[in-house]
């Protein structure tokens, strides 16, 4: 004899407001003559309730330079590794060598489909390069813009 898991009231309790209200909805998309329930049927009020007052998003009060000042040394390590890695040599993972290696193996073996797959993958890796030297250089100034208005403290 197979054990079942009690079902707590909590959770008899949502079944039971999730069936009625499917009923509810149900009975008002069939209210306009239909046989199935239409998209333009006016939904329940508890589908159109918001999120509680108080809890809506601010807008922003600057444009977050300080927190960027923050950030410029590890965006700039993580660029920096990012193109170490994609310009090594066949035996790092991630590189555009080791593609180019994979893609030469494919198109030799005769893997028409595979060799597309990571043609197409080796030409958006090679994209990146140039990509991520201009953030880098884009980073360059946002660096020098920190230095010298106190990491981005002084405006507001």
């Amino acid at each position: 004899m197979k054990s079942r898991t009690p079902r707590t009231r909590s959770g008899a309790v949502v079944a039971l407001s999730t069936v009625v209200a499917f009923a509810a909805g149900s009975t008002v998309a069939l209210a306009d003559g239909g046989s199935t329930p239409s998209a333009t049927a006016s939904p329940t009020p508890s589908a159109t309730a918001s999120a509680t007052p108080g809890t809506e998003a601010h807008a922003p009060s600057g444009d977050g330079a300080h927190a960027l000042c923050k950030r410029v040394p590890k965006i700039d390590h993580r660029i920096d590794r990012a193109l170490k890695r994609l310009n090594a040599g066949q035996k790092v993972r991630g590189s555009i060598a080791r593609l180019q290696r994979r893609v030469d193996n494919a198109d030799k073996a005769g893997h028409d489909a595979v060799k597309t797959y990571l043609d197409d993958k080796l030409t958006f890796r090679k994209s990146l390069v140039p990509t991520l030297h201009q953030r880098q250089k884009d980073l360059d100034d946002v660096k020098t813009w920190c230095l010298s208005h106190d990491d981005g403290k002084q405006e507001k």
